[in-house]
């Protein structure tokens, strides 16, 4: 969309200073630096704690949680599908 606002001069001359030293134009810079205020501006998001989940409150077996390699481990290898049937 196509509008009209008024900048001081100094301010559009620092936009446009910017733009060229950063390969972009002034229209790119202008929307980034209004989407980021607008994002400050309306507050923080409330997240709900994080809360982790366990089956029967247990840890499955052979999972040391302070052994983050092995937990990565875990992670990135598929359940064996013999025990994940039975």
């Amino acid at each position: 969309m196509r509008t009209t606002v008024r900048l001081n001069d100094g301010l559009l001359r620092d936009a446009k200073r910017y733009a060229v030293q950063h390969g972009r134009t002034l229209t790119s810079v202008l929307e980034d630096a209004l989407r980021q205020f607008l994002a400050r501006s309306t507050g923080r998001v409330h997240v709900a704690p994080f809360r982790m989940l366990t089956a029967r409150g247990r840890l499955r077996p052979g999972v040391d949680l302070d052994d983050t390699a092995s937990l990565l481990d875990l992670t990135e290898k598929p359940l064996d599908l013999a025990r994940k049937h039975r």
